[in-house]
């Protein structure tokens, strides 16, 4: 652990340098994570403007979801962007590089590829969650920053699984499939109430590709324990399969690597 701790510091502090060198870089990319989320943010408040309710949930329900929706989104693209992973380590060998060195190959691909502009993304989740709980005065128990902590640690293992096992595929195939971007538009879907959509999406956004479980569940857990409470706390543990399948994956396919030239 001190080994790792050592890493993320190191590379922390190489970043920070490198964007210091650019701040105008750094901040107009700030920037424009804020205003996408913001243009997000906008499209619920025009909805609302039109409606008082979809599927039973009110205009700060949906916003308190939304707040938390970023929260593990945010956490989790700073240190998992591995967008171009195939071009990039598969195609041009760099994983090659990558497969020499002491530290696990998935730990040193994160930390090459982090980005912590985008922990503003969380902080503002963060923010809208506060005004939504004020609006709603929702109660508040001693342990419930606790259960926090842990369901958005269980979205972003959830997120972490998904897309390590995605990502994955390219140690099987190094023609680009574009399902990344697909995963992308699909998840989003978990930022708005599951109980909106069909049985078949639902099913799906819940069990097979679980984007339900970074979003709406765990947010529901605050806005309505009784009906939803026990349910949302499946969150890690959805979370823990998804992730060790995923990494059962990656390391499969690490295995299986043979080379940029094979």
């Amino acid at each position: 652990m001190r080994f790792y701790g050592g890493l993320v510091f190191d590379y922390l502090k190489n970043y920070m340098k490198t964007r210091l060198t650019y701040r105008s870089d750094f901040w107009i990319e700030v920037l424009s994570d804020l205003l996408f989320n913001g243009l997000n943010l906008f499209f619920i408040l025009v909805v609302f403007g039109h409606t008082a309710a979809i599927g039973g949930w009110n205009e700060q329900q949906i916003l308190f979801i939304y707040g938390y929706f970023m929260v593990p989104y945010g956490l989790f693209i700073t240190f998992f962007n591995l967008w171009g992973f195939s071009e990039k380590y598969i195609v041009k060998g760099e994983m090659d590089r990558i497969l020499t060195r002491p530290a696990h190959n998935l730990v040193q691909l994160m930390l090459e590829n982090m980005d912590p502009s985008s922990l503003f993304s969380a902080l503002v989740g963060f923010l809208i969650m506060g005004y939504s709980w004020t609006q709603l005065d929702l109660g508040m128990m001693w342990y419930d920053p606790l259960v926090f902590v842990l369901l958005v640690l269980g979205s972003m293992m959830i997120y972490g699984g998904i897309y390590i096992f995605f990502t994955a595929l390219s140690f099987f195939s190094d023609s680009p499939t574009g399902i990344t971007a697909l995963l992308w538009n699909l998840q989003n879907y978990g930022r708005y109430p599951m109980t909106i959509y069909n049985r078949g999406l639902s099913l799906l956004l819940t069990w097979v590709l679980p984007f339900g479980f970074v979003g709406f569940y765990p947010a529901a857990y605050f806005l309505d324990r009784e009906n939803w409470g026990a349910f949302a706390l499946l969150t890690p543990v959805v979370g823990a399969v998804f992730l060790t399948f995923g990494l059962a994956v990656w390391n499969y396919g690490v295995k299986r690597y043979r080379g940029a030239g094979s």
